[in-house]
């Protein structure tokens, strides 16, 4: 009889993908687009002696991560359903959400109409309005934002509505406010997410900080995460989790800043914690490395998930089961844009349990994860995605 998992920790690495889907041409980008493959290639051999041993590279070649024979964990190639190479469509997919519309995109600016609406909301006038890198609107912009106030909004291919603004010029409390009234404003014109962006110092050296927030627009109803709540059992969202689903779902957040902490914020519940999900994103692989354009970067942040993963597994032990996966592709080597990039992504789960894993082949949502998870908790199946409860839990 199947031994279900008390307490399961769904770690993303932002980005992460392994391989362009068969449509990756409709969404703008090469048959060549390989996030962990090109990163590989790109920086030399990859010492990833964990992710090797569990089974990475089984799943996409990677220089440096050799395939094996018997992989430690059960392995699939996750191909996404949605229309969309989004963070939230790909995290909502992961639980149970077919988004078959795809998010409005407003390239190369959004319109009067929504323009005059935001300065309606919040009263404020904007700079920019346009599509641009988060770093280099600073550059072109900061010093203007510094003398008169105004937020800086820009977007990119994604449905985004990004507000920029100095920590020391508009408070953290007054940004989010803004952020709040676009959200509500942008609802109608189907807008994904409406992004903090806050910043300190000065001309020729801005940086962003970690007190961005994503106002989201919510999840349709009984999600994964919905089913969990409902059935009484804990969902905690570690890093930006709870921003993408609206808080639907997600009772309990906590705030990283950046991957380190993430991990180690992780490995303290991953401890301490009985029961459970613990949904955790490592931003930083897609905010500084994949859009960045960075693959060295990419490949040091690969570097400090593999040196973390024996002691998540040790925390999380014989009744915890450990979900490596992404949301989309970020190829960091692809040049012809610094967006995400349509992929597959990979799934990787691993336990102290398992004697070895195997690989279990490609499957056709991110679904899979959810459905999975639906049946080790015990709650009612997802609409969307196959589970695989019973090989790993046999």
């Amino acid at each position: 009889m199947s031994r279900p998992f008390a307490k399961v920790c769904i770690l993303v690495l932002d980005g992460a993908g392994i391989g362009a889907l068969p449509d990756a041409a409709e969404f703008g980008d090469p048959a060549t687009v390989n996030t962990l493959g090109n990163t590989a290639r790109a920086v030399g051999p990859l010492n990833l002696p964990n992710l090797a041993q569990l089974g990475l590279g089984n799943l996409t070649e990677m220089h440096g991560v050799t395939p094996v024979a018997r992989p430690g964990a059960f392995l699939l190639r996750m191909a996404e359903a949605s229309r969309g190479k989004d963070t939230p469509t790909g995290h909502w997919e992961m639980v149970g959400v077919h988004t078959t519309q795809p998010f409005a995109a407003y390239n190369p600016a959004f319109p009067q109409e929504i323009v005059a609406e935001f300065r309606a909301a919040t009263g404020y006038d904007m700079l920019g309005n346009c599509v641009a890198s988060g770093t280099q609107i600073l550059d072109d912009l900061g010093a203007e934002h510094l003398r008169t106030g105004l937020p800086i909004v820009y977007t990119s291919a994604d449905s985004v509505f990004q507000i920029a603004a100095h920590e020391e010029v508009m408070p953290l409390a007054e940004l989010y406010r803004v952020c709040e009234a676009a959200r509500i404003l942008l609802d109608k014109y189907r807008v994904g997410r409406v992004i903090a962006r806050p910043f300190v110092g000065q001309p020729g050296s801005f940086k962003r900080t970690y007190n961005r927030r994503d106002f989201s627009m919510p999840p349709p109803k009984g999600t994964l995460l919905d089913k969990l709540c409902e059935a009484g059992i804990p969902v905690v969202g570690i890093g930006k989790i709870q921003d993408i689903f609206a808080g639907c779902g997600v009772p309990e957040s906590i705030h990283s800043e950046g991957n380190s902490d993430g991990l180690a914020l992780t490995l303290a519940i991953c401890r301490t914690r009985e029961r459970g999900l613990f949904f955790t994103n490592l931003v930083d692989f897609d905010a500084l490395w994949g859009h960045r354009r960075n693959p060295k970067g990419f490949a040091a942040a690969l570097a400090e998930v593999d040196a973390a993963l024996p002691a998540l597994l040790d925390a999380l032990g014989q009744d915890g089961l450990l979900v490596l996966t992404a949301d989309h592709g970020n190829d960091p080597t692809y040049m012809g844009s610094t967006d995400h990039t349509r992929e597959y992504v990979p799934l990787l789960l691993c336990s102290r349990r398992f004697v070895h894993g195997a690989d279990l082949g490609t499957t056709d949502s991110f679904a899979a994860l959810g459905q999975t998870l639906a049946d080790n908790f015990g709650v009612a199946p997802l609409a969307l995605g196959t589970s695989y409860f019973q090989q790993i839990a046999g």
